[in-house]
């Protein structure tokens, strides 16, 4: 059966539901091995998820030379990376110790840089390290206050002041790109990035998803109004929604430990899971996709094994009964799409 297609905002492009997350090819807390990176890849590929999601920062370079070596010659590939950080060489990089939670030994060190010069030099960098012609989405990846601090306005300025999102758009306006837009996991910056650029596409990691659904006060709006999709990474939270409570290791979320509201709040989803018998992922997964803004999901996944699962996630049948009740109970909010049948 052929993969289920979502159009990109205004734009041609055309994308699974269901993508490829290539920062665990960047070697993401754990080395992988280029074999099991090219097999992960090639599952992932014979799967139908053809959107392919990388950067520059993911393992300093790794997983762009790893995306560029499975997807070469392939033109059924909506791929997207990522400008906003240069990688500058750094001597002292002598194995594979982690580095910004990257265990790799790629000798770089990434700096941000949101202007014209570096958007131009980060997206010819990246086709390099690809060794593509095209990349057909770019994102700015990491704008934002949660990011940046104190130095976000001079950040934010490189974009607007300093011609970065100007770049974006005369490289979309000659045809070297289909689609730009941001890439974050935090909602103020992508409504200060829709006020002064015309986006075709938020990829947001964390901010909607079946735990937290924040992003409908202002952002699904916005986008609406506007046309721009959304790519969501993150649906399960950093972790705890695809582990859930009950293991040994409880879980993370948000890339640390889960507070105690987040664990509970969890828990009351975990046991409307068992009484209709549904997996969380699965819950995570699909409701991810029934708003009618969000173009594809994408998992990082690290293995052909986590590939087929998530397929069989996406194809887990829910009944009806399972999303009333979680709404019924307040967990999740009443005005968030709910699959269909919910």
């Amino acid at each position: 059966m052929a993969p289920l297609t979502r159009p990109i905002g205004r734009t041609a492009l055309c994308v699974p539901e269901i993508g490829f997350g290539a920062a665990p090819l960047g070697n993401l807390y754990r080395p992988l091995s280029d074999d099991q990176a090219g097999e992960t890849l090639a599952a992932a590929l014979d799967a139908g998820l053809t959107h392919i999601d990388t950067a520059p920062y993911y393992g300093f370079g790794l997983s762009e030379r790893r995306v560029g070596d499975g997807v070469r010659g392939r033109t059924d590939v909506v791929l997207s990376s990522k400008v906003g950080r240069l990688l500058v060489p750094d001597g002292d990089v002598r194995d594979d110790r982690e580095r910004h939670g990257f265990r790799s030994s790629q000798p770089f060190r990434p700096t941000y840089d949101y202007s014209h010069d570096g958007v131009m030099r980060s997206w010819e960098a990246s086709l390099q390290r690809l060794r593509l012609a095209r990349i057909d989405i770019l994102y700015v990846h990491d704008i934002g206050r949660l990011t940046h601090g104190d130095a976000h306005a001079d950040m934010f300025g490189q974009l607007t002041r300093g011609d970065g999102f100007r770049a974006l758009e005369n490289l979309r306006a000659e045809g070297s790109i289909a689609a730009f837009g941001i890439g974050v996991n935090e909602v103020p910056a992508c409504l200060d990035c829709l006020q002064v650029a015309d986006l075709d596409v938020i990829l947001l990691a964390g901010r909607y998803t079946l735990l937290e659904q924040g992003a409908l006060d202002a952002l699904m709006p916005e986008c609406a109004r506007r046309s721009v999709s959304l790519t969501l990474g993150g649906i399960f939270n950093s972790g705890i929604l695809a582990t859930g409570t009950r293991g040994p290791d409880i879980g993370h979320y948000n890339y640390g430990p889960a507070p105690a509201a987040v664990i509970d709040r969890v828990r009351r989803i975990e046991a409307v899971c068992d009484r209709h018998g549904v997996p969380l992922p699965a819950a995570a997964l699909q409701f991810a996709l029934a708003h009618p803004q969000v173009a594809s999901v994408i998992p990082g996944l690290d293995s052909p094994e986590r590939v087929r699962a998530v397929e069989q996630l996406h194809h887990t049948p829910i009944p009806a009964d399972f999303w009333t009740e979680l709404r019924h109970l307040d967990l999740v909010r009443a005005d968030a799409p709910l699959p269909a049948g919910g």
